[in-house]
């Protein structure tokens, strides 16, 4: 959630609603830092601090040993039952809530290598092990870990080390003295013993290195002025458009473009993190991103490492763990029900700051109130057009650059990204404000404030010391701080960029994976902020961890600028929907895609996407609240609102029917899905998307059965309305051909999979480029199928 809780919305709109006319008009006016010196005051400790603090105990970031034993107990429950991946979840998440130094947390991560042994995963079962040992696992249980250890090792093919281990072991049993306990493991340690001599006098053959597979890495050259930016971009300034990238050069589809490591970002924790009422005892079992991924690098967990002082941050290493803390994590540790009431977006302004260190947000802050250089704002030279850079003689001077013309991913480019003070609502300022001065005093009250400054030693797990300022006034090195956090809580609505991911939907255990783009974090890109809205724009962009890749999807001449979607895109709302929603970027789209709606009768793509037919002789409906079928002689007339209802009551039966796919009923969902397609025939046009949607569901549920040719000819009636919709080389279009492959490639229809997976090659390196995952499993599987026999090939 990237706003404050709503509970905490609403006290700050009540405190706003009963101030003197005055103070808000003073406020609704003030510069950031005026606005902060008066916010400073107005969150009252009996009123709004209480309240906030109430809020906080709904959010469950702190160590709790009875959560500990529920979820260790829940994850040995699904263990039995062979569910290994979330009992390895639950493991984890019991893991997070032990205390640091408690023996019980080595159980957790002894339960989690057996869960992940059952998986496959021997190297990180291996270190798994290695925690259990490192955090005192209990030694008459230390035999059955390290068999597990041994076992490990030889499916790895570590053969000297398995055999190591199982002397270890051997030895362990000889000092306990009483071998009958042991004769389990007595056992398998003589199977082992076998299969490593089976091992050593059979050795696997060599596998050959793939080098169709293992690409060379893309070569681009680097712009001297841009960080991370191709050659073949330049940046400009004008009055209209601001700061914005431009072609130097003739661009290719496909041809990189930009490579940006985030500035800062936060993961999203999902809605289950904070409990609906404070009443509430049962613990959360449900899955969400802040249990999947790393919370400093974003990449997938599989065996999280738990931060020792909060149950809530988790990284995929001890290395992300250490860094995170010495840059961060040191300061939100304690603040973390704060930051998860507060939302995203005051995480990442607390983030950005830190990351920066205080001697820079000081020399910055201290920067914008010098009233001198107010026209090197670029709100202010947007206003006065005679003091705007001139860049006829390069980059020098535009915002953001620093003094060689270079607008490199800085905090001095984040910091001179637009606030837009004055166009928010005074309301909205004054949520923010209350919201940024709790989290200040909060580092104060903790004894965090010299943490804050970098001005003492980051001694690992070190506890704050206690509060000098026991007068609650905020100190003038808070207030920087807190001004600064203020500006980057307004900066974001108009320069946030979600981190997206493409997670698997489903159970993800068939033979053809459905991946859907999900929001992982939001971040701070400096220079990706620099691409200006298009609803039809020139680029795709992708995420890999913390890293944004910007490339061309379509041929860019020179002297055009670079484009990026904000996300109202042509191809998914109407005109007047896109409008609205960009509206809170505070500014009005102006691009080729709705130009051509607003000014001439074309019907839009969307149009045809939420088109109805005559329920009684299949024509289409035309109108706005009243449609009428364009039969003349048919005179049917239904309200707009009673066929969408009809949509809604739709799309739960088609989610009902994906419940029972869940459930492994098939054959159920098959009917379901059938009889949802016959009444759609009824009112929506075989275009709309809702009608691909089902033809999707079922390619899916056919799938599974492992019906094939029944899947493959759903899924190409869903590619056919994918393409009317999105075009025939859009991201979408690609990833429908990627399941298309999968499902020809199962079902042995090797002619037709090879040029499916040609097609979806070309269209998704031109999206994620030839590194990308989906890509080298499509190659791997073209390698699959020019392997098999001759006789095969020549029959298919």
């Amino acid at each position: 959630m990237a706003l404050p809780v709503e509970e905490w919305r609403l006290c700050a709109a009540r405190r706003w609603a009963a101030l003197e006319p005055a103070v808000r008009e003073r406020l609704a006016a003030a510069s950031l830092h005026d606005t902060l010196r008066l916010g400073c005051g107005l969150l009252r400790p009996e009123a709004e601090a209480a309240a906030l603090s109430r809020l906080c105990r709904r959010a469950r970031a702190g160590k709790e040993p009875a959560a500990a034993r529920f979820y260790r107990e829940e994850g040995n429950r699904l263990f039995g039952r062979r569910r290994y991946g979330a009992a390895v979840r639950l493991y984890s998440q019991a893991a997070s809530h032990e205390l640091p130094g408690c023996p019980e947390v080595s159980v957790c991560f002894a339960n989690r290598s057996a869960a992940l042994f059952h998986l496959g995963h021997f190297e990180v079962c291996l270190e798994d092990i290695a925690r259990a040992e490192s955090h005192g696992y209990p030694d008459r249980l230390l035999p059955k870990v390290l068999l597990r250890k041994a076992d490990c090792l030889l499916c790895l093919g570590r053969l000297q080390e398995a055999a190591d281990a199982l002397s270890a072991v051997e030895s362990k049993i000889a000092m306990d003295g009483i071998m009958t306990t042991h004769q389990t493991l007595l056992k398998k340690l003589s199977q082992l013993r076998i299969k490593i001599h089976e091992k050593e006098s059979c050795p696997e053959p060599a596998r050959e290195a793939r080098d169709d597979i293992q690409r060379k890495s893309e070569i681009w050259e680097k712009n001297h002025s841009i960080s991370g930016a191709s050659s073949s971009l330049t940046l400009n300034f004008d009055i209209e458009r601001g700061r914005h990238l431009v072609a130097s050069q003739d661009i290719l589809p496909g041809q990189n473009l930009l490579k940006e490591e985030a500035f800062v970002s936060v993961l999203c924790p999902g809605e289950s993190r904070l409990l609906q009422d404070s009443s509430e005892t049962a613990w959360d079992t449900r899955v969400t991103n802040a249990d999947l991924y790393c919370h400093r690098c974003l990449r997938q967990l599989l065996a999280s490492v738990p931060c020792r002082g909060c149950s809530y941050a988790k990284y995929c290493s001890q290395n992300c763990a250490d860094v995170a803390w010495e840059q961060y994590h040191r300061t939100e540790c304690s603040l973390g029900a704060l930051l998860l009431t507060l939302g995203v977006f005051c995480h990442v302004a607390l983030r950005t700051v830190l990351l920066a260190g205080f001697a820079e947000v000081s020399r910055l802050v201290e920067w914008s109130h010098d009233d001198d250089k107010n026209l090197h704002n670029l709100e202010a030279r947007c206003k006065h057009p005679s003091e705007a850079p001139d860049t006829r003689t390069g980059t020098r001077g535009i915002p953001g650059c620093n003094d060689d013309g270079q607008y490199q991913s800085s905090y001095q480019a984040v910091f001179n990204l637009l606030p837009h003070a004055e166009k928010h609502s005074p309301e909205h300022k004054f949520l923010c404000v209350l919201s940024v001065v709790a989290i200040c005093k909060q580092l104060q009250e903790a004894g965090l404030e010299a943490a804050v400054l970098n001005q003492e030693s980051s001694e690992k797990w070190s506890k704050p010391k206690t509060c000098e300022n026991p007068s609650g006034e905020l100190s003038p090195e808070l207030k920087i701080m807190a001004e600064a956090m203020l500006r980057h809580v307004l900066q974001l609505q108009c320069n946030a960029q979600a981190i997206t991911v493409m997670q698997e939907s489903g159970s993800g255990d068939g033979a053809v994976v459905n991946k859907k783009p999900v929001r992982l974090a939001t971040a701070f890109f400096p220079v990706l902020s620099l691409l200006n809205h298009s609803c039809c724009p020139n680029t795709s962009v992708s995420f890999t961890g913390t890293a944004a890749t910007v490339r061309a999807s379509q041929p860019i001449p020179s002297g055009q600028e670079i484009f990026h979607c904000y996300g109202p895109h042509r191809c998914r709302m109407r005109v007047a929907e896109r409008q609205q929603l960009l509206s809170q970027y505070f500014f009005e789209c102006h691009c080729q895609a709705c130009l051509d709606e607003l000014e001439s009768d074309v019907k839009s793509v969307v149009s045809m996407r939420n088109s109805f037919c005559c329920p009684s002789c299949w024509a289409s409906m035309q109108g706005e609240d009243m449609l009428r079928c364009s039969n003349e002689a048919c005179a049917i007339s239904v309200s707009r609102e009673s066929l969408s209802c009809r949509v809604r009551d739709l799309q739960q039966q088609i989610k009902k029917a994906l419940e029972l796919l869940r459930d492994r009923k098939a054959d159920q969902a098959i009917k379901m899905l059938l009889k949802c397609q016959m009444d759609a025939r009824n009112f929506l046009s075989p275009e709309h998307l809702l009608m691909g949607e089902m033809e999707d569901h079922l390619a899916q549920v056919y799938a599974t059965l492992g019906k094939w040719q029944d899947a493959a000819r759903h899924l190409e009636r869903s590619i056919e309305i994918v393409e009317m919709h999105h075009g025939p080389s859009s991201v979408e279009m690609g990833h429908e051909l990627f399941k298309l492959a999968q499902i020809l490639f199962n079902g042995f229809a090797v002619s037709e999979a090879l040029s499916t997976i040609q097609r979806a090659e070309e269209i998704l390196s031109v999206h994620y480029g030839p590194q990308s995952t989906q890509i080298q499993e499509l190659q791997e599987m073209k390698t699959c199928l020019l392997e098999l026999p001759r006789s095969i090939l020549q029959r298919t």
